[in-house]
C-alpha cells in the first residue's frame, strides 16, 4: 500500500463526532496496511528503527493510556490538570506542534514498546497484536462517546511532549498519531525519509 508513504486522505476532525469517525477510518486503512506486509516484514526492524509491529504496539499503549485518562473523575482532572482556558487549536495546528516536538528531539519515552520475544507462528502473533490494537480503538471510541462536546473543550489531559492539552486537542493528536506511525513505517520501508516535509 504505497499510499501510506504520504498522509491518508482523512478529513481533519473538528468535533468529538468527527474524531470518532476519523479514528475509525484511520484504523481501517492502517490495519489494511499492517496486514499487507509479510509476517517477516511486520516483525523485522526497519534498519535501526522500529518494526511495524512495534509501531502498532506503541499506538495501542498510547490509546490505552488515553482511555484510562478519559475514565478519571472529572473533578480529579480539574484538580490535577486545570481547566482549558485558551481557545482550542485546530487539528492542523496540533499536528504542526507535534512535528515541532519531534524535530526538537521528542521521543516515545515510557510509551515505547517493550521488548517482545515472538514464539511460534508469526501470522498468529501478528493477529494478536492487531486484535489488541483494534480493541484499544474500540475502547477509546467508547470512552470518547461518554463525553460531551462541551466537556472535551473544558477539561485537560497531559501529553508527554505537548504538555497539558484540552481533551479535544488530545483527541486530534491521537487521530494524527495513528496515521503518522503507519506513514512513517511505510516510508521507511520504501527507503524514504520518515516524512516528506513538515506541514
Amino acid at each position: 500500500m504505497s499510499g501510506f508513504r504520504n498522509p491518508v486522505d482523512v478529513a481533519a476532525p473538528h468535533t468529538r463526532a468527527d474524531v470518532v469517525n476519523a479514528l475509525r477510518a484511520v484504523h481501517v486503512q492502517s490495519a489494511a496496511y499492517w496486514r499487507s506486509l509479510s509476517e517477516a516484514a511486520f516483525w523485522a526492524p526497519i534498519g535501526s528503527a522500529w518494526s511495524p509491529a512495534e509501531h502498532v504496539r506503541h499506538l495501542t499503549t498510547s490509546m490505552r493510556a488515553l482511555t484510562r485518562g478519559l475514565g478519571l473523575p472529572r473533578p480529579l482532572l480539574l484538580l490535577l490538570f486545570g481547566r482549558a482556558r485558551a481557545p482550542l487549536r485546530p487539528y492542523d495546528e496540533v499536528r504542526t506542534t507535534y512535528y515541532a516536538a519531534l524535530d526538537a528531539g521528542g521521543q516515545a519515552g515510557r510509551f515505547a514498546p517493550s521488548a517482545l520475544e515472538v514464539r511460534g507462528d508469526l501470522a498468529d502473533a501478528r493477529e494478536r497484536v492487531l486484535s489488541h490494537h483494534a480493541q484499544a480503538v474500540g475502547e477509546l471510541v467508547a470512552a470518547i462517546n461518554a463525553w460531551t462536546d462541551a466537556s472535551v473543550a473544558r477539561y485537560r489531559l497531559p501529553h508527554p511532549l505537548l504538555g497539558k492539552l484540552p481533551v479535544l486537542e488530545m483527541l486530534y493528536f491521537t487521530v494524527y498519531h495513528n496515521q503518522h506511525h503507519a506513514v512513517v513505517a511505510a516510508r521507511r520501508a520504501a527507503g524514504l525519509p520518515a516524512r516528506a516535509s513538515a506541514p
